[in-house]
């Protein structure tokens, strides 16, 4: 076990341009931190936007005034200029800064540890390369390329959950690249949440539940899993319920598209960790993850996962023991995969126990120590540049809006119609 005392109290300032209650895995692993390694000693700040209705009294979380992005209003934007940022973080002193996010914010926390030689750590967490790809085409993604290039450059360390989205950062040039920030809460996401009555209300007695979790957006490739869907319905009917949690600009496509399956929306994550133990089987088709905090946590769940062949994913997913791993965009593929898995309840069931073993050992705790160390050796370095010894760069991470469920024992999730 760790000593709060081995390693001294660093004060430490995130920028992001997504905070909560905004759902996804950069503000899991944000809300990870926040109580994990305060409750280590360390000094905190937040830079965040703000969102409407959202009243935060932490006098360590300072909201940005934000406007909706277009087409896409559940994402705030910040405006980048202003001196008032510069005046709260100077009030802080912060010994680091680190940069979540590449946005406008994440633009001004790192030009403020430039201007006031802070040192400053950078996080890539979300493929933008690839997202302009599928939003704009080619061209984009190129620009894209570059614009992180310059934007983690001056960065002593820059972190990234997955070994997959590392070599891509190394094949940018940015050697000072590790891998963190793929845990999981094993003690929330757990097999021993299953209960038959809950089942029973989601109209789920004696049927194989298929659930997909996740932002439900172009990139995540929601065609593949309306087509995989609608196959799977076609050829087993009324022996699975399939299920959707999760919210965005697709949602509505995909409730029409989808109407014999259940829709929920976004869920607290108590409630989310209920119907993912009510389910059998996870689908994630999604190919620009850099990580995919989601399977991890149906993994945790006992869930077997059926994954694309591309992105971060593939660090969890393996082929036959805990999940199946098929063609990246073919829905039929991905439709019979999850037929398999419905009629062999002996091989779900051997890939349920895999599952779960292989997530546990995926625990918060390790990859804290870690961000300690880390930390600790980039502030040690003189003038805090240079290179940053990695204490573990091997494959080793959505938040809801509460922590308390509303799906008490019996009860039901709320859906979407």
């Amino acid at each position: 076990m760790r000593n709060v005392e081995e390693t001294s109290a660093v004060r430490v300032a995130f920028v992001t341009d997504t905070y909560l209650p905004e759902v996804n895995g950069v503000t899991t692993v944000l809300r990870m931190i926040r109580r994990l390694i305060a409750a280590r000693g360390h000094e905190l700040l937040f830079l965040a936007p703000d969102y409407p209705g959202c009243a935060d009294p932490d006098p360590y979380v300072i909201r940005r005034p934000s406007v909706p992005c277009p087409n896409y209003p559940a994402v705030r934007l910040s405006s980048p200029f202003g001196p008032d940022v510069f005046r709260a973080l100077d009030q802080f002193a912060p010994q680091l800064v680190h940069v979540v996010t590449e946005g406008p914010l994440g633009a001004i926390g790192r030009r403020y540890a430039l201007r006031r030689s802070r040192p400053l750590v950078t996080s890539f967490h979300t493929n933008f390369p690839r997202y302009a790809a599928r939003y704009l085409g080619p061209w984009a993604e190129r620009v894209a390329r570059g614009y992180l290039r310059r934007f983690h450059q001056p960065a002593v360390l820059t972190q990234t959950p997955s070994a997959a989205s590392r070599a891509d950062l190394l094949a940018l040039g940015l050697p000072r690249t590790v891998v963190w920030g793929r845990g999981v809460e094993s003690d929330r996401f757990t097999p021993a949440r299953r209960n038959e009555v809950r089942r029973g209300t989601l109209g789920a007695t004696g049927k194989v539940i298929v659930l997909h979790v996740g932002r439900l957006a172009v990139e995540k490739d929601p065609h593949v899993l309306i087509e995989a869907y609608q196959r799977i319905h076609a050829v087993v009917g009324d022996e699975a319920l399939l299920c959707v949690a999760g919210d965005g600009p697709q949602a509505p496509a995909m409730r029409a598209a989808l109407p014999f399956a259940r829709h929920f929306g976004f869920l607290e994550r108590d409630a989310l960790a209920d119907l993912y133990a009510a389910a059998d089987l996870f689908l994630f088709p999604s190919p620009t993850e850099t990580c995919g905090l989601v399977t991890l946590e149906a993994m945790a769940s006992g869930l077997p996962v059926i994954s694309a062949d591309q992105g971060g994913v593939l660090e969890n997913v393996r082929h036959g023991i805990n999940g199946l791993v098929v063609r990246t965009g073919d829905g039929r593929q991905f439709a019979e995969a999850a037929i398999g898995l419905i009629r062999d309840q002996g091989q779900r069931a051997a890939m349920s126990q895999a599952a779960r073993a292989f997530a546990v050992g995926r625990d918060w705790s390790r990859e804290m120590d870690d961000l300690e160390r880390w930390y600790t050796s980039v502030l040690s370095t003189p003038g805090g540049g240079g290179s940053v010894a990695a204490p573990r760069l091997q494959a080793f991470g959505d938040d809801r809006r509460s922590e308390t469920s509303p799906a008490a024992m019996g009860g039901s999730f709320s859906e979407i119609e």
